[in-house]
């Protein structure tokens, strides 16, 4: 079996700094500066380890350095260089992640150069998606989610869930949306998918995450239903870290706050003690006094954390409280029996969500919902 592997390298930078994207070189750079951890890399490697795990005679073909080579060594599989990437400049959407400078351009002449393996992975975000879609690749593909946004129906679950769908491909494919926002409307709350096409990917739609979708079948007055249910349960003392989405937006109209649209937010007594926080004063809030998460799920994809909240890293969800995940009923029925998903990066910290969560579904309403690590939804 000859997999072809393309990775990112920047793909995600700009989620944990809280700059919700991580396209164009400045946002990269900012996010490099703010302090943020390259993880495309990390993120294919274990996907290829799942897939080596089941397929022992796997062949991987790839481009060099950041691009691939450097996740196939990581993981040990057997790997041959088909592509090195040109110099990028800035002009191009290039940016430094310390080991090399790749763009939108590199990515689209690696697609063609591995034209002929037997499927293609891509290790990336709606960005990265965007670029492979653009390079008309020949293969089937599949996205490995390792960006902020990750909305698009071409990605697997996890980066364990990529390895096991690569393993056991049989050549059935169907066809996978590929959307993006615009992420200086996005980092202005100004939230709506575009569709720009689709890419085939393999048929097992129960290892995709599918694309998401929005809450405008919900009943006028369901979030701000659930929010009235939020803030009449909040505690005089405590912290609570109100992650993105419209339902935890209205949390905030409901307590007089204008949160910030897309980003984390943290209240306490009423008021706005954090805004727009990043990890990093997530973690350092949490460790100092009695802090709750608050998260809405995405429609059409039940992701709880790891999708657009990276604030919510292992270190922050362990030294949290607690949870409290919100979600109308239209939302939680048209997951169709599928479980609540968690993607932190972290298998541990995953596994500590699994079983069953309660989920605030309206004043006075909730419900008991199943919650499982994006990694073990293999079946």
């Amino acid at each position: 079996m000859i997999v072809g592997l393309i990775v990112n390298p920047v793909a995600g930078l700009g989620g944990a700094v809280a700059l919700k994207g991580s396209d164009g070189p400045d946002i990269q750079a900012r996010a490099l500066a703010l302090g943020a951890v390259p993880r495309a890399a990390e993120r294919a490697a274990a996907a290829l380890r799942a897939l080596r795990a089941r397929r022992p005679d796997v062949l991987v073909r790839t481009v060099a350095g950041p691009m691939g080579e450097d996740s196939a060594r990581a993981a040990g599989v057997p790997y041959r260089v088909a592509h090195r990437p040109a110099a990028t400049s800035a002009s191009t959407g290039a940016a430094s992640t310390g080991a090399a400078s790749t763009g939108a351009a590199d990515t689209r002449a690696a697609v063609a150069a591995l034209g002929d393996v037997d499927l293609l992975l891509f290790a990336g975000g709606d960005g990265t998606a965007r670029d492979v879609l653009d390079a008309a690749p020949r293969p089937p593909v599949l996205g490995v989610p390792a960006g902020v946004k990750v909305y698009s129906g071409c990605f697997a679950l996890s980066p364990a869930a990529a390895g096991a769908t690569v393993a056991g491909f049989d050549g059935r494919t169907v066809d996978a949306e590929v959307v993006d926002l615009d992420e200086e409307g996005h980092r202005a709350g100004l939230v709506g998918a575009r569709l720009y096409g689709t890419l085939r990917v393999p048929a097992a739609r129960d290892r995709l995450s599918g694309r998401k979708t929005g809450s405008s079948a919900a009943p006028p007055g369901s979030a701000e239903s659930i929010a009235r249910a939020v803030v009449a349960g909040m505690r005089p003392g405590t912290a609570y870290a109100l992650g993105p989405g419209a339902t935890t937006l209205a949390v905030g109209r409901a307590l007089g706050l204008a949160l910030t649209p897309l980003g984390v937010d943290v209240v306490r007594d009423g008021a706005l003690l954090a805004p727009d926080v990043t990890e990093q004063r997530l973690h350092a809030i949490a460790m100092s006094q009695v802090t709750h998460g608050v998260l809405s799920v995405i429609g059409g994809q039940g992701f709880v954390i790891g999708r657009g909240n990276q604030q919510f890293s292992p270190r922050v969800l362990a030294a949290l409280a607690g949870v409290v995940v919100l979600a109308t009923q239209q939302k939680l029925a048209a997951l169709g029996g599928r479980p609540l998903l968690v993607d932190s990066g972290d298998p541990r910290a995953d596994a500590a969500f699994e079983g069953h969560v309660r989920v605030v579904t309206g004043h006075r309403e909730s419900v008991l919902y199943r919650i499982s690590s994006a990694s073990e939804e293999l079946s």
